[in-house]
């Protein structure tokens, strides 16, 4: 068997295209993919560090407690200012869906195995995304320091060359 690299995207359920895109770009700091016309019209793709958000357009979104994807951010105190200044409630039972660990504090929490901070947030349809942070790091499976791959517009899949471009060329974006 093949061994797995790396997980490629998430799937999240959406009911309002634009105030999605506005809110992972604004609260999460995401990247719109731009994949050409036919393909921005079947989903959103976002870029969220190394890795890539998918949606599903749907008129009701079904909320599934518990059920969540969790990203790692670089400056906890610098996410958890930026949450409140942007009106983002946080919580470390994400609404009672778990038992709180690590610490008294309702809005956050530190697991006792790596000292990883976690909280946990809603998008505006209720997907629930925990945010989390490790203080002491990556490491190998031999104990040595990992960094994790950035740079600062952050890695991509390589496309085929020209595709977007001759995308909008053969079917014109048209005005509302």
């Amino acid at each position: 068997m093949s061994k797995i690299s790396m997980i490629h995207h998430i799937n999240i359920q959406i009911s309002d295209r634009q105030r999605t895109r506005e809110w992972y770009e604004r609260v999460l700091g995401a990247q719109f993919l731009d994949r050409g016309p036919k393909l921005n019209q079947r989903q959103l793709q976002f870029r969220i560090g190394t890795g890539e958000i998918h949606t599903s357009d749907t008129p009701e979104v079904i909320e599934v407690p518990r059920v969540h994807f969790a990203i790692e951010v670089e400056d906890w105190d610098g996410m958890l200012s930026h949450l409140d200044s942007e009106g983002v409630s946080y919580s470390r039972s994400a609404g009672g869906s778990f038992t709180p660990t690590g610490g008294e504090d309702p809005h956050q929490g530190r697991r006792e195995d790596t000292n990883e901070h976690y909280s946990y947030i809603n998008d505006p349809d209720g997907n629930l995304i925990e945010l989390v942070y490790h203080p002491l790091g990556l490491e190998s499976s031999e104990g040595a320091d990992v960094g994790l791959v950035t740079d600062a517009d952050n890695v991509r899949w390589t496309q085929q060359a020209g595709f977007v471009e001759d995308a909008y060329k053969a079917e014109p974006v048209k005005s509302t």
